[in-house]
């Protein structure tokens, strides 16, 4: 057994669980908070579609392109100033917009911003999986779902409420950062990832624990399908007669509600089910809700479909990043859950760029039932996946292979 897995787990301080709640909520508020204001950015700036869409997409290529670097930050010298510190950059950084009228100027402030927000999504999930271990690590993990999809709401309406003012105001939100990153900097204890060790790079980790792989494609592809809803999902009620934006916005909080209320009977669903029941389900919702997307017109039934959705979302967000968590030897989490940011966030910047030429060469529906059948090629692919429980959380296995979507040919346990 190695010293990683042997070492003490870092016993939680009472306040480190709300703060990193907390700090969770701000990765999906990213560019959500200033949704609201882009027309009026656009407007103003005078810029073109295109241009105003990088002030919301930016800072998530920066997380994608950032999070490797952040999780070897976080191997080398623990969780607590990699994620503090990012927490003040999200916050200073994220309120450049405040006092800029100046196009370059915004989008330089974004990617910044994107690199303090790689820390936060990094550094939130590593902190969590060292800290709880067990049943109490489902809780958790299923709270923090609760509190990002939260977040997907309540930071929002504040940012729509603040951009009645200018849409400079909503830019202001982001300081709070900065109190969060100060919390942070109190309230976690030093080295809760683990003991240091020697880290490689991305490749030998790779090679070393292969099952991530298949962990990080089921991520890219949660968060293609997510934003494919999120873009696609207001022309499609469009097309049926539903315009008006608060009958709009009330699918996306339907959608969001139902992944709430998932992340607080997470780990009673963890409890009666192993991971591989539980993702293929979450896929099956999936399959369902772009069936649904692709061939209901009425408004009231195609309620169903981001509720669905938000479902299957719920299940698999706590369940693959405690996967990748588990995967991952100790000493090396860091650089590990920082893929997992990589592999969201490009999959939410390619999304369009995926789903959009099929939308326009075909229709809207197809493009829908394009996804499904993608949720549908992920499904039956989840029923070759195994998963061998572990014994006893506080001296896990030495074994790289207990975690594995096996190729064909390959023996399960």
């Amino acid at each position: 057994m190695s010293s990683a897995d042997s070492a003490p787990r870092a016993t939680p301080r009472a306040a480190a669980l709300p703060v990193l709640l907390l700090a969770s909520t701000l990765a999906v508020m990213a560019g959500a908070m200033i949704t609201p204001v882009l027309e009026v950015i656009r407007g103003d700036l005078d810029l073109s579609g295109t241009a105003a869409g990088l002030v919301i997409t930016a800072h998530g290529l920066a997380i994608a392109v950032t999070s490797p670097v952040v999780g070897r930050l976080i191997d080398r010298y623990g969780v607590r100033g990699p994620l503090a510190g990012g927490l003040v950059l999200y916050g200073v950084a994220g309120a450049a917009g405040l006092f800029t009228d100046d196009y370059a100027a915004l989008i330089a402030g974004r990617f910044v911003f994107g690199a303090g927000a790689a820390a936060v999504f990094s550094g939130t999930t590593v902190a969590l999986l060292a800290l709880y271990q067990g049943p109490e690590r489902d809780r958790v993990m299923g709270w923090r779902s609760t509190a990002t999809s939260l977040g997907g709401v309540v930071w929002p309406l504040i940012g729509g409420a603040l951009g009645g003012l200018s849409w400079h105001a909503p830019f202001a939100v982001y300081l709070v950062g900065v109190p969060i990153g100060l919390a942070a900097l109190f309230v976690l204890p030093a080295g809760s990832t683990g003991p240091k060790g020697t880290t490689g790079g991305v490749l030998p980790l790779l090679r070393e624990r292969p099952a991530l792989l298949g962990y990080y494609a089921l991520q890219a592809v949660a968060a293609i399908l997510l934003y494919g809803v999120a873009v696609f999902l207001p022309q499609r009620l469009a097309r049926i007669g539903v315009e008006e934006p608060f009958l709009v916005s009330l699918y996306t909080v339907v959608m969001m509600a139902a992944m709430s209320l998932v992340g607080l009977v997470y780990a009673k669903l963890r409890a009666a089910a192993g991971y591989p029941a539980l993702l293929r389900t979450a896929a099956l919702t999936w399959v369902v809700s772009f069936v649904l997307l692709g061939t209901v017109d009425q408004p009231w039934l195609l309620l169903v479909a981001p509720m669905l959705f938000g479902l299957g979302q719920g299940i698999a967000f706590p369940a693959l990043t405690v996967l990748v968590g588990e995967a991952a030897p100790a000493e090396r989490r860091g650089q590990a859950t920082s893929l997992s940011g990589t592999a969201n966030f490009a999959g939410q910047f390619v999304s369009p760029l995926l789903l959009g030429p099929v939308v326009a060469a075909t229709s809207l529906t197809t493009g829908f039932l394009a996804a499904a059948a993608l949720s549908a090629v992920v499904f039956l692919a989840l029923l070759r996946m195994r998963h061998t429980e572990r014994q006893t959380p506080q001296n896990p296995p030495t074994s790289k292979d207990d975690l594995t979507l096996n190729a064909p040919g390959t023996k399960s346990s």
